[in-house]
């Protein structure tokens, strides 16, 4: 099949979260095919899945292994913590000129973000969100998957864009930088942008899960998440002594 969504869902409560952000998909994209890879592949209320598939290992980043086995030749993988809030477009249409489409991701100011393993990378060169991404589902794509794994398990280190950026760092494939609102990781970007500036279309966002870390109630719809999101700037900043990054 040409193009398809797959998500990858390892406990109970993150296929909660991938239902709903396919829910959200299936709100927007009507039509467009949407698969599961799981642990909890009789769960009930999957039938929302056009097909699910059992995950063979239920590790921390069981996604590494469930990219090659989709059944798309394009394909876009979604974390479960997003949301879909517009229509796609023709978005699929980059992976027949890049192997693989991805966001960089924020904070790039901070070490976490910063980090590599084994490469040293320019400041211009940040990690890249992995919980976007467009790729083409073909034999070097599955060589560049596996060599992450590898690269990943080999790390010891959980977060997998640490290993990612080097690989890409390094690799000869050819990727493509989505713009912000294909991977939009602060909504509160969204009180500056202007009309024509952009669509906001993928929300991914930690704020979705919070309520599995223990760290707030359950978020469903983007008009909290906006408010919260508001309210932890304004507090982060303030934590700092200022209104906020320029004079007023």
């Amino acid at each position: 099949m040409r193009d398809g969504v797959i998500f990858v869902a390892t406990g109970q409560g993150y296929l909660e979260l991938a239902m709903q952000a396919a829910e959200s998909l299936r709100a927007t994209n009507p039509g467009l095919p949407v698969d599961l890879f799981t642990d909890l592949p009789d769960a009930p209320g999957l039938d929302l899945f056009d097909e699910v598939h059992a995950t063979q290992d239920s590790h921390m980043r069981a996604k590494l292994d469930c990219f090659a086995r989709a059944r798309f030749e394009r394909v876009l993988y979604l974390d479960c913590d997003v949301l879909v809030l517009a229509s796609l477009g023709d978005l699929f249409a980059l992976a027949d000129r890049f192997a693989l489409s991805l966001a960089h991701d924020m904070r790039r100011c901070s070490p976490l973000i910063r980090q590599g393993h084994a490469v040293t990378t320019p400041y211009a060169f940040p990690q890249l969100n992995s919980g976007v991404m467009l790729y083409r589902n073909d034999i070097a794509m599955a060589a560049f998957f596996a060599e992450w794994k590898q690269r990943y398990v080999e790390a010891g280190i959980a977060r997998d864009q640490v290993t990612l950026k080097d690989l890409l760092w390094v690799s000869d494939l050819r990727f493509y930088v989505l713009p912000p609102e294909f991977n939009l990781r602060r909504v509160t970007e969204l009180d500056a942008w202007e009309p024509l500036d952009a669509i906001p279309t993928i929300l991914h966002s930690h704020r979705l899960l919070q309520h599995l870390r223990g760290q707030g109630a359950r978020v469903t719809t983007f008009e909290v998440l906006r408010e919260l999101e508001r309210e932890a700037l304004e507090a982060e900043w303030a934590s700092l002594g200022s209104e906020g990054p320029w004079p007023r």
